[in-house]
Formats: C-alpha cells, sequence, structure tokens
C-alpha cells in the first residue's frame, strides 16, 4: 500500500550543536581542564563585565559557571566583596568559587537563587587579596519566567540544582499539624 511519500528527507536547515572548539568570544566555550562548559563574561563599555545566563525558571536554584578572559592585571589569588549598593545587600547570588591564573582567565562559581519573575540582574566585585585598588565589576544578567509556563532550555554553564521550597507553605503545613 502507497502513503505518498517519498523517503524521509527534510527540507528544513540543520540544528548545529556548539562544537569543543568555539572560539573564546562565542557565548559559552568548553573548559578544557574540567570538561565543563562555561558562560564567557562580556566587555561593556564601562569596564565591567556582563555575564548573560540565559533563561532561567522562578523559585528555583542554580549552578552558573562563567569565565572572565584577558584580566591578568588583577593577580592570582581573588575574592568577591558584596555589593556596596543598599538595594543589592539581600543578593540571591552567591559566589562559591574563583579561579584564576597567570595567564589573566578568572573562573567563577556561584549559587544564583531566583525569587520573582522578570529580567533580573545580580552584581559581585571581584577584589585582589591585599589590593582594594584593583577591582573588575561583574553583572550577571538572566531572564526568569514564571515556574508554569515550562521548562526553559539552559545554557552550557548553567546547571539547576532544584526548586526552592516555599516557607510560606511550609509554614501553613507546620500550623496545620499542631
Amino acid at each position: 500500500m502507497a502513503t505518498g511519500r517519498k523517503g524521509s528527507t527534510s527540507k528544513a536547515g540543520g540544528v548545529r550543536f556548539p562544537d569543543d572548539d568555539d572560539p573564546p568570544g562565542s557565548p559559552t566555550r568548553r573548559d578544557d581542564q574540567s570538561n565543563l562548559s562555561t558562560l564567557i563574561a562580556i566587555l561593556e563599555k564601562d569596564g565591567s563585565y556582563l555575564v548573560k545566563a540565559g533563561f532561567l525558571k522562578s523559585h528555583h536554584c542554580y549552578e552558573i559557571v562563567f569565565t572572565v578572559l584577558d584580566v591578568a592585571t588583577l593577580g592570582k589569588e581573588l575574592t568577591c566583596i558584596p555589593s556596596t549598593s543598599p538595594a543589592r545587600r539581600s543578593s540571591n547570588l552567591r559566589v562559591h568559587r574563583i579561579n584564576s591564573t597567570l595567564e589573566g582567565v578568572v573562573k567563577v562559581t556561584c549559587e544564583y537563587r531566583t525569587h520573582q519573575e522578570g529580567v533580573l540582574q545580580e552584581e559581585i566585585t571581584l577584589v585582589a587579596r591585599g589590593r582594594k585598588d584593583s577591582s573588575l565589576k561583574v553583572r550577571l544578567q538572566a531572564r526568569v519566567i514564571d515556574p508554569h509556563h515550562g521548562t526553559p532550555m539552559l545554557l552550557e554553564g548553567v546547571r539547576c540544582l532544584g526548586a526552592q521550597k516555599d516557607v510560606h507553605a511550609k509554614r501553613s503545613s507546620d500550623c496545620k499539624r499542631i
């Protein structure tokens, strides 16, 4: 019985998957030392760096790994200082690890807890230990969607650690038990 199909050829364009050899200027790059891809920070006109984490789901926790290239002037031992802005004191971004090399590559591993929908930005400042005059500002930007609007496809360098427990729901359930 004939179905009228002539074969299984697709006329649509192909799908491109990122190669391990993507150039350093690409949004994601495979880090050879850890076999983990990272986001690449983009240098802004004001001298700060921007990391675009893509789409994330509200009320979830994510591990975000990004790399800042060509910052040899900072040195090898870096630390993160809290933002001086009063509006940013209750940051949902926590830096867990900072690795830097003498070649000027800085790799940052952080945890980000999303709390509301919209385009959100968090800022961190990296400084060399003992040299407060030399610092590097990094802004992390993400588009956070409502948890009921599906699951976003995460960029390489972003990993979901799980949903956050709703504090109000836990309190109300505790009250019902008593």
